[in-house]
């Protein structure tokens, strides 16, 4: 049988890294991803200890994290998780919800300023249509971005996730890149 070796979402065997002025840009290959979703009328459940985020919003728990997607409907985040059953973990969790796996749909850019919290609005000013100033710690929306549908989520002030489709990975690599070096 052939030895197969697994590949990011831009097609290499390494995460993607560039260092453009004071901003990181990292892509981040840990992360694992599921979709859960309840039904109308049914009540919002603790997941693993942590309650679920509001419209908006974004939780971070012990062993995940999650950020709201729509009504009745959130993303649960699994850092160090991505090659693992990350989705039949969260059922296990909560059997009484719905669990799709999600972890190779997605890509996620990871961005840090090491030079504190302006470099990173003055990217989000420049790639995104929505009030920078309201983006604050805790937050996650919806938006796009050049051609593309992306979430933002605000982990710190220095911090910020850009999570796209992963069918998009190239061109939404490009854009963060090229408006991050075009910030100089």
């Amino acid at each position: 049988m052939t030895d197969l070796q697994a590949i990011t979402a831009l097609g290499a065997f390494a995460p993607f890294e560039i260092q453009v002025g004071n901003l990181t840009i990292r892509e981040n290959t840990n992360l694992a991803l599921a979709s859960l979703s309840v039904s109308r009328g049914q009540g919002v459940p603790t997941l693993m200890g942590m309650t679920l985020p509001d419209v908006g919003q974004c939780a971070v728990g012990s062993e995940v994290s999650a950020f709201w997607t729509a009504p009745n409907q959130w993303f649960i985040e699994g850092q160090g998780r991505a090659h693992e059953d990350f989705a039949a973990s969260v059922k296990t969790a909560a059997p009484e919800c719905f669990v799709t796996e999600q972890t190779d749909g997605w890509v996620a850019f990871d961005v840090y300023s090491d030079n504190g919290i302006r470099p990173v609005e003055g990217l989000l000013e420049k790639l995104v249509n929505i009030d920078v100033d309201g983006l604050k710690v805790g937050t996650a929306v919806r938006t796009g971005l050049h051609h593309m549908s992306v979430y933002l989520i605000r982990r710190g002030d220095t911090h910020v996730t850009i999570m796209g489709m992963r069918t998009f990975a190239a061109a939404l690599c490009h854009a963060i890149e090229s408006t991050a070096a075009g910030l100089r």
